[in-house]
């Protein structure tokens, strides 16, 4: 006989659950289980999500094919935390003095102490704010997603050039010096249109060297970030379709995280002020400053950096990107 709608998602298991401490939870602490359970439901599905994107990219060679299921699995994830954002209203119905009235019985207890939440961290990657890497706890049961997007990245054909092929250091060389050129051609155009002054000149310098030290650090180009900027550039290649796709799903990903966590931050803010979190963490201003965090920072770096489509270096191999002849990208 097959299971009934009841017994295929053991609604009997499920709805035991929300107990609290002493059996007797009050309507109001009902509420508070019951959305940080759910929380807790939504994890485990974006870490199902994470990993099936992850593992379809983390191989030597992706198939072109292959990117739409990755990009899929992450849309999941971006619709999952946007779902998740929303449920933080449902927590503002929740009033301080109400919180107050069962806050004791969660003693030490936290979000900080997720075991999940730390997993899905792990599974992105490393967080960073102003060039500082936020260490996450314990082992990574894989590399983590964007350390495979990085070498993704890096494998991004560039004027038709492979990191395989003959020659590519010096393709890859070439198609980063004319673009750094090109930028600092157009941020002394730009200067010059905003006044001249020394201190509009000296920030157009600054982003100039900017742009150099983040596609050449060290004097080295990155080729993952080359390959990065290759497909910003030129976006509308036939062949970069998804794989530009991936990217700003990716940055859309990252995105609905911020906002989610902003919205965390208000919620707190609105019921419990500035105190001490009951793990005790600093409360709204830890929550606060997980979102200046980043995980995908280059992804975001990049765009600050690029130019204008008519002043791209020339595209070399245009055949291999799915087109012959026309406009740059």
């Amino acid at each position: 006989m097959p299971p009934s709608y009841s017994e295929y998602l053991q609604l009997d298991e499920l709805l035991a659950l929300q107990e609290g401490t002493d059996g007797k939870p009050s309507s109001d602490e009902l509420h508070f289980i019951l959305v940080h359970q759910n929380f807790e439901l939504w994890f485990k599905l974006v870490i199902s999500e994470l990993r099936a994107a992850r593992d379809i990219l983390d191989r030597d060679y992706v198939a072109e094919e292959r990117i739409p299921r990755a990009v899929h699995h992450l849309r999941r994830v971006i619709e999952t935390f946007r779902l998740m954002a929303q449920q933080w209203k449902v927590m503002e119905t929740l009033t301080p003095q109400e919180f107050l009235n069962f806050r004791d019985k969660l003693g030490t207890a936290s979000g900080f102490q997720s075991f999940q939440m730390r997993e899905m961290e792990m599974l992105l990657g490393p967080q960073l704010r102003d060039g500082e890497q936020r260490d996450l706890p314990g082992p990574a049961e894989k590399r983590p997603l964007v350390a495979v997007v990085s070498d993704w990245l890096a494998r991004t054909p560039i004027m038709g050039s492979a990191p395989d092929d003959a020659g590519d250091d010096t393709i890859v060389t070439r198609f980063i010096d004319d673009y750094l050129a090109a930028h600092a051609t157009l941020g002394v155009e730009t200067a010059e249109e905003y006044g001249g002054t020394p201190e509009i000149k000296a920030r157009f310098t600054a982003e100039a060297e900017g742009a150099r030290e983040f596609l050449a650090p060290d004097g080295g180009v990155d080729r993952a970030r080359a390959g990065l900027l290759f497909i910003e550039s030129y976006r509308e290649l036939p062949l970069l379709a998804w794989p530009r796709r991936l990217v700003d799903t990716l940055v859309e990903l990252e995105e609905q995280m911020v906002l989610w966590r902003s919205s965390h931050a208000r919620m707190v803010e609105r019921i419990i002020g500035r105190r001490t979190g009951t793990g005790g963490s600093s409360g709204v201003d830890y929550l606060d400053s997980t979102t200046q965090w980043r995980v995908f920072g280059d992804l975001w770096a990049v765009r600050t950096l690029l130019i204008r489509k008519n002043a791209l270096p020339q595209l070399e191999n245009a055949e291999f990107y799915g087109f012959a002849g026309g406009e740059n990208g």
